[in-house]
């Protein structure tokens, strides 16, 4: 309207109340203040205001005040009762970008099938040790559905994945909030509102465990810093490209190495080698410098050796397992003992209350009947717990045995999706032997094969 005022194809705009005009003041004059300039009034019926008259901004000022009020009143009031809905843990869902998921016949989500697999595809390549971008363009390659109006995968899509607590069936409530009921601006919460957890609103696509090993691996990708010259022996930002970029530290300094070519008489050379010696020189460290495959043949003769060893690996795997078990029922044990102290404290409480004569045995009949009823019902729970985690300890630890007993794993050629699953880390050790330290403890020594000099190191 106010376009087609400046063309001139407007004389004059009657307007049914200054609410409907604009609930903001400072808009409200900018504009009438505009059309005024132009020649051109507004008529508000409700109000009788002409704003071509002397007059009318004064009167305009404070109607357009009273409406501005109204409707900060109307979002408080919005704002409110969206915040009690949180609490009790009513969720609202957004369908039009939730890629899995659609509104059910009750209301409810309900599965898409043909988008689970490109869920699922996004966290198994994460966890592979893929980047973000490299994720997106493979899912484009091989035309995974999305929901985004373009149908190509972007790295911001990929990451809102990874990170969305809906996949396991929870939903955290008010994660953004309204700034401003004016101008509508959002805005991240990063605490300025109270937040809510819901947990089992929704069936789940992805299960909680792999969802977790991808949050950790998420903070541990993001603990990692860009090397500087002035600190080499920093952790290296995170590189999807080589698993040894995060892997391999020299084992004089304890730095991080860099993959190098090297050409020499025409032939190209590739090595790694610490990262303070390439910046300050052997003065600061005498690390060999190790040829790309020697290296990978003797990491490939350790993951070899670590899988044909079963005795030592089962006994690694089942004391892992024995910890991953104890911790997940652990938590719960240990919330179950603490209201169990509380419950106790709160008898004692209620005896000397009654002791002193501050209050009547008989007032409280009832909260000993609750706090009795509760303290059964939770001694109970704890048995249960107990007896739980023992048989799942025992039906993981039999089925890691069985899994090992039965397994003839032999690795032909190296791999580096396979290399970030079992390795923790590789150590150089000297120009002949390295170490290769497995997820769960287990260390293996590997030689390094000698290999004929086709560039001459001069450092």
């Amino acid at each position: 309207m106010i376009r087609m005022c400046k063309k001139k194809k407007i004389d004059l705009i009657l307007c049914k109340s200054t609410s409907r005009f604009s609930r903001n003041t400072v808009d409200c004059l900018d504009n009438v203040r505009l059309l005024k300039s132009l020649g051109i009034g507004v008529i508000f019926e409700k109000e009788n205001i002409n704003t071509l008259t002397a007059q009318s901004e004064f009167i305009l000022a404070l109607y357009s005040s009273f409406a501005q009020a109204e409707s900060e009143s109307i979002s408080k009031n919005i704002t409110l009762g969206n915040q009690m809905a949180f609490k009790d843990g009513k969720v609202r869902y957004q369908y039009s970008h939730w890629l899995g998921y659609r509104k059910g016949a009750d209301g409810k989500p309900e599965i898409v099938s043909e988008e689970v697999e490109a869920v699922k595809t996004v966290f198994r390549l994460f966890l592979e040790g893929k980047s973000h971008k490299a994720i997106a363009n493979y899912m484009n390659e091989h035309n995974y559905p999305n929901r985004s109006s373009t149908g190509l995968w972007v790295n911001s899509m990929v990451k809102r994945i990874l990170e969305n607590e809906k996949y396991i069936g929870d939903c955290l409530l008010q994660k953004t909030y309204t700034v401003d009921c004016i101008t509508h601006k959002t805005a991240k919460n990063k605490g300025e509102r109270p937040m809510y957890y819901v947990s089992d609103c929704h069936p789940p696509i992805i299960d909680r465990d792999t969802f977790n090993r991808v949050q950790q691996e998420i903070a541990r990708r993001n603990s990692k810093r860009s090397a500087s010259t002035k600190n080499p022996t920093e952790q290296s930002k995170y590189s999807s490209k080589y698993a040894l970029t995060e892997l391999l530290i020299c084992g004089e300094c304890g730095t991080a190495c860099r993959r190098c070519r090297w050409t020499s008489h025409n032939r190209n050379r590739t090595v790694w080698r610490c990262i303070k010696r390439l910046e300050h020189g052997p003065k600061y460290c005498k690390s060999p410098t190790i040829d790309e495959q020697p290296l990978h043949n003797a990491i490939v003769r350790a993951v070899n050796e670590f899988y044909n060893c079963g005795d030592d690996v089962a006994k690694v795997l089942k004391s892992a397992a024995e910890t991953v078990l104890s911790g997940t029922i652990g938590n719960e044990i240990s919330q179950i003992k603490q209201r169990l102290k509380d419950i106790d404290q709160a008898r004692n409480d209620f005896v000397n209350l009654i002791a002193t004569g501050a209050t009547a045995p008989d007032s409280l009949d009832d909260e000993f009947a609750s706090l009795y009823s509760e303290e059964e019902k939770l001694s109970q729970k704890l048995l249960s717990l107990k007896a739980q985690g023992e048989a799942e300890q025992n039906e993981l630890v039999d089925s890691i045995e069985t899994d090992i007993n039965n397994a003839s794993f032999e690795l032909e050629e190296y791999d580096d999706v396979l290399v970030r699953k079992v390795v923790e880390c590789v150590k150089i050790l000297s120009k002949e032997e390295i170490s290769v330290t497995f997820k769960g403890g287990y260390e293996v020594k590997a030689e390094l094969e000698p290999i004929s000099k086709i560039a001459i190191d001069k450092s």
